[in-house]
């Protein structure tokens, strides 16, 4: 990239909408590898796209922190699909002091910019969505993490489900550590990787796990075991949505992984919202496949490699 041109592409812009990141550096959370525009020195970028995140604190967030990156009259780009966020974009960006205009496509608003000499607001927005401690977790956690501020109710029952463990596992999809917390209360427990796609629930799990048999990686699972074989044990409460709309092929994805990195006769415990059909893909993959408990419109799956 020439050194007086520093470009930026927050998240994948759909093909169909023919937008130019070309050279342009990954600042998304939810691409492994990708920089933080947190560490990001104060204008600094030359032009930014942004496909923005579909929750109201963690949208405003990234907003902010993005108009703080680029350089005073840099041209942005930023979009959302309508009912993930679009709609609000236009009068967020009004608030922050930005002219801008805006257009729609492929069920996407697009609001075309530049930044303001003097921003509006910058400060609250990225205070109000910055990492902090949730009394009610006792654990780091931040807003547009999977139920940042409270247990969900399929950990709950996972957690309150789980036999003591014992060897190698993996936490798939660790998110702020939540489970590797109850994981790792036994002794028996060799070592634990903890795994998310998420930079901030990684950097939340290094705060919130102290514990020398742990170790947290940010990885994709979709892409395969992460260099994990022959594991005793895996946990997980996979995902099943994707930018806000729902994907179960987050979670198969997740189950055919956790598949290839456990050795014959390690155990997968699942914990699922119970409408999902978990069963019919892990049978295929497992020996044996139990429902261990049920309860507050989830379940507890253990499958037996």
């Amino acid at each position: 990239m020439d050194a007086a041109r520093r470009r930026g592409v927050y998240g994948s812009p759909a093909e169909g909408l023919q937008l130019d990141v070309a050279e342009a550096m990954q600042l998304s959370p939810l691409v492994p590898g990708a920089d933080a525009l947190e560490g990001l020195t104060a204008e600094s970028l030359t032009d930014l796209v942004m496909v923005a995140p579909p929750g109201t604190t963690e949208r405003r967030y990234a907003l902010a922190l993005a108009l703080q990156a680029l350089a005073p009259e840099a041209p942005f780009t930023v979009l959302a699909p309508k009912d993930k966020g679009g709609s609000r974009l236009a009068h967020e960006l009004d608030a922050f002091g930005c002219a801008f205009e805006e257009s729609g496509k492929r069920h996407h608003r697009i609001c075309t910019g530049r930044r303001p000499v003097r921003p509006e607001g910058l400060g609250a927005a990225i205070a109000a969505g910055a990492p902090r401690r949730v009394g009610a977790l006792g654990l780091w956690s931040q807003p547009g993490l999977f139920s940042w501020d409270r247990l969900d109710p399929g950990s709950a029952l996972l957690i309150e489900t789980l036999p003591p463990l014992a060897g190698k596992g993996g936490d798939f999809g660790c998110g702020i550590g939540v489970l590797a917390h109850a994981v790792l209360r036994s002794p028996k427990v060799k070592a634990l990787t903890l795994i998310d796609i998420d930079s901030r629930a990684v950097e939340a799990a290094r705060r919130n796990v102290d514990d020398p048999r742990a170790e947290i990686r940010w990885a994709d699972l979709r892409a395969g075991t992460a260099g994990l074989a022959n594991l005793d044990f895996v946990v997980m409460n996979p995902p099943f949505h994707q930018g806000g709309i729902e994907d179960q092929g987050l979670g198969r994805g997740f189950v055919a992984t956790a598949a290839k990195a456990l050795r014959r006769g390690g155990v997968l415990w699942l914990t699922a919202n119970r409408h999902l059909p978990y069963e019919s893909v892990l049978k295929p993959l497992f020996a044996r496949v139990e429902t261990r408990a049920e309860g507050r419109g989830f379940k507890v799956l253990a499958a037996h490699r």
